[in-house]
């Protein structure tokens, strides 16, 4: 979960959270604690609120643990052979993605990863890397610190127990997360795309562009381009990624046939498989980047203990109403 600046996407790490349980001032949960004026600037007041309910914060962290060891199990699943295809068998000389191993023309291991006709040297990287450092180098699709389990620490059927594992435990979080944000409202009051939202897209993408920073209210709940974001990576990613991995599955042929059949084969279904990580991953990359951008500190802190900053403008606070000691009981953790 990123700082209300992080709208464009989110913490993977929520990728089937959805998001943080930001509350707005509408419900009268909103000031927790004030700065004294001596030391906010004369424009602005800084206030505590409470951003993230505890369910949140728990599913929150289970999920970022299920998706390092779902990725990283993934990947040295692939490696066991690292290329992708389209159809319903392995066409070996034309795959649509590989990172492979060859050898040049002094025998030595070159590490070529192909995205269609187009080929590229990744020796070290991908395709050919070492192990360790002292290590010779090796045919390795994904690199060692990329995969569970490490080269000498399990092989293909260890890491097939991880992923299983790990991807029974990821949906039951995620379905878990979409009981309680329905329960508790967060999925209709916060990420639900009002007329309003729709409106606002070509602001929030100029403000993203600025790097500009919302303050008060706007700061303490979603921008279109985060609601956007959230939506996609809940109700988009899971469900393909979950549908795709079962119809790998050979017991499954005859329960997802018709699966197969729209995608033209298990081959494909692997692809899509694939791609659907690499969103989720490119997901994660960007929420951690704005994790920094907005200040890490108050970021993992509203992630731990549900208490976030937020710059309130003076005008703003003149004209609110003061939310009664009642409402402020009833959300207290």
């Amino acid at each position: 979960m990123t700082h209300t600046r992080c709208r464009c996407c989110c913490l993977l790490l929520l990728p089937w959270m959805g998001g943080d349980s930001l509350r707005t001032g509408q419900e009268g949960d909103i000031t927790m604690a004030s700065v004294p004026a001596s030391t906010a600037s004369p424009q602005y007041e800084w206030r505590t609120i409470l951003r993230h309910r505890w369910p949140l914060r728990a599913m929150h962290w289970i999920n970022l643990l299920c998706m390092l060891a779902l990725v990283g199990s993934g990947l040295r699943i692939y490696n066991a052979h690292a290329a992708l295809y389209w159809g319903d068998v392995s066409h070996f000389e034309t795959p649509l993605f590989a990172t492979q191993a060859v050898r040049d023309a002094d025998g030595e291991l070159r590490g070529v990863t192909r995205v269609g006709d187009a080929s590229f040297d990744t020796t070290g990287v991908l395709g050919v890397s070492r192990p360790r450092s002292d290590a010779a180098p090796m045919r390795l699709g994904f690199p060692s610190w990329a995969i569970i389990p490490s080269p000498g620490m399990g092989g293909l059927a260890v890491a097939r127990r991880w992923h299983f594992f790990f991807a029974w435990a990821w949906v039951i979080n995620g379905v878990s997360f979409l009981l309680w944000s329905i329960a508790s409202r967060h999925l209709s009051r916060d990420l639900a795309m009002q007329r309003r939202d729709w409106r606002e897209i070509p602001k929030s993408i100029i403000d993203h562009l600025r790097f500009r920073h919302p303050v008060g209210d706007d700061a303490a709940r979603y921008n279109p381009l985060q609601k956007l974001t959230y939506l996609f990576v809940i109700f988009g990613l899971p469900p393909l990624i979950v549908i795709t991995g079962l119809s790998m599955s050979p017991q499954m042929a005859g329960v997802l046939g018709w699966w197969m059949d729209f995608v033209g084969g298990r081959q494909s279904a692997r692809t899509l498989h694939f791609v659907a990580m690499a969103l989720f991953v490119l997901f994660a990359v960007v929420h951690v980047i704005m994790f920094f951008y907005a200040g890490p500190i108050n970021e993992m802190r509203s992630m731990i203990t549900g208490r976030f900053r937020v710059k309130y403008p003076k005008a703003q606070i003149a004209a609110e109403v003061v939310p009664t000691p009642k409402l402020e009981q009833e959300i207290s953790p």
